[in-house]
């Protein structure tokens, strides 16, 4: 019996060993690459990052759709505000925010035209008093008026962007003012937005088709337009009319992707037709229709209110961005690279993207006229420019020297590229490619001027390009 009993012990004893020394070895390897050589920690993170470039799949998700797979409600798109990088500067709070998700109402809440009234009778009164009946009003004179009586579409949902706090406001948009840091810095500018701005229109089915139209009912679900309002009776007999400072929409070409091209800015009536632009945006003569073009919004589509200029993004074109688990990881990596001042030999870092307003002693400074990176300092000033011009020590180029500071509104991305590009003056920084596309936009500002601009802080863009590439010096050790 011994050697039998023996025999068993040793069996049991060699396969938990055989165990153990398996887990010691790979343990021990592990953490014998990483002790002998330092230079592997950043190859480590990098290898790490390209195998989640390559599962952009799993990254590339929005936050409801990675919590909630199949819980997930169906949503429609995103309203994303230019000029935020990922938050208002105080923060969202309820409808005021920087960004707006479209979902799937419960129950169906949109309208489409039915009934043409003269305003004399009997029914177009009615209409405009019926708190309950949606009605669009056209003021032709003091002594006449059409009335457009709107009925219950159980096909599709609406969603109303303005100025206005009203209840029938789903999104409380104000004027962005460039640069801001607060919401004080907003107030104080006399807005251009209407309150009730403009209403989107989304098919409850599939393939989800949203669109958009001018103005938005008030708390009486009625749209007025007086008479100075741009308005005319159409070819079949119906009312149209635009907006007193219009709102305007941009399609790009080959969809928001790296091969995006920049559109043609058009203005979107009442009745979502589609009209080349006035001469000024308050112009009392419309412009030209465009029979070709629908007021159908695609990813990537701009909307430009007079104040503010929205970003609409579809649920499907989402799916395919960059993350801000992306884009913190894009930052670690950059990070773990330990690149460093080459003047003063200390080593960069951007800070954390909750703290994307805090100048940090880490952060990296760029001259924006070469693209060297360093860490702050004060030597160089130039007296002749009141000093806000430095001059490089590494290439003697003189012009602006600013803080870097990483594009953290994932929404503004057309890839997923490494953040290797900044723009200029503002020195936000993103993918060369976003860059590149966002520099050739030209954003309406005011009532008739255009201008490119940065989509993270709304800053209109200079010098050449209107961006740089980052010349980045790595550790010497």
């Amino acid at each position: 019996m011994e050697p039998v009993l023996f025999q068993c012990m040793r069996i049991v004893f060699f396969f938990f060993w055989s165990i153990i020394g398996f887990d010691q070895s790979s343990v021990s390897d592990s953490m014998g690459n990483r002790g002998n050589n330092e230079k592997s920690v950043p190859q480590l993170l990098i290898s790490d990052l390209k195998f989640e470039k390559k599962s952009l799949a799993k990254l590339m998700f929005s936050p409801d759709q990675e919590n909630h797979p199949s819980k997930a409600p169906v949503k429609y798109g995103e309203l994303i505000v230019l000029g935020y990088n990922g938050s208002l500067p105080n923060g969202d709070r309820g409808r005021r925010k920087s960004r707006f998700a479209l979902f799937k109402r419960p129950k169906a809440n949109g309208v489409k035209p039915s009934t043409v009234h003269i305003a004399c009778t009997p029914q177009a009164a009615k209409a405009i008093s019926n708190k309950d009946q949606h009605s669009i009003s056209y003021t032709l004179s003091r002594a006449q008026t059409v009335v457009v009586e709107y009925t219950h579409d159980s096909n599709t949902d609406m969603f109303q962007i303005g100025r206005s706090t009203e209840s029938p406001i789903d999104f409380v948009v104000t004027d962005t003012v460039p640069g801001s840091q607060s919401n004080s810095d907003t107030q104080s500018v006399q807005s251009t937005i209407s309150r009730f701005a403009c209403r989107i229109i989304c098919e409850r089915n599939p393939p989800f088709t949203a669109r958009i139209y001018a103005a938005g009912f008030d708390s009486s679900k009625n749209i007025f337009l007086g008479e100075k309002a741009a308005k005319w009776k159409t070819s079949d007999g119906q009312m149209d009319g635009l907006t007193t400072n219009g709102v305007l929409v941009m399609h790009p070409r080959n969809g928001f992707t790296e091969d995006s091209k920049p559109g043609v800015w058009r203005e979107i009536s009442v009745c979502g037709n589609v009209f080349s632009l006035r001469e000024t945006r308050s112009a009392q003569q419309r412009g030209k229709m465009v029979e070709n073009e629908t007021n159908q919004l695609q990813d990537g589509s701009l909307i430009d209110l007079c104040g503010a200029t929205l970003l609409w993004r579809t649920a499907e074109g989402l799916s395919r961005t960059p993350t801000v688990k992306h884009l913190e990881a894009l930052r670690q990596e950059i990070n773990a690279a330990r690149p460093q001042c080459p003047v003063g030999f200390n080593t960069l870092a951007f800070p954390s993207m909750k703290r994307k307003d805090v100048v940090d002693e880490k952060q990296p400074w760029v001259y924006l006229n070469c693209g060297h990176v360093h860490g702050y300092h004060n030597w160089g000033n130039k007296e002749e420019r009141d000093g806000k011009d430095r001059e490089c020590p590494m290439c003697r180029s003189v012009g602006p020297y600013v803080p870097l500071w990483l594009g953290c509104e994932a929404g503004f991305y057309v890839d997923a590229g490494p953040p290797t590009h900044a723009f200029s003056p503002c020195g936000h920084v993103c993918s060369e490619k976003t860059t590149a596309y966002w520099s050739q936009i030209p954003l309406p500002h005011g009532t008739h001027t255009f201008h490119a601009a940065c989509p993270f802080c709304a800053h209109q863009l200079a010098g050449e390009q209107g961006y740089i590439r980052l010349i980045f010096q790595g550790p010497l050790d």
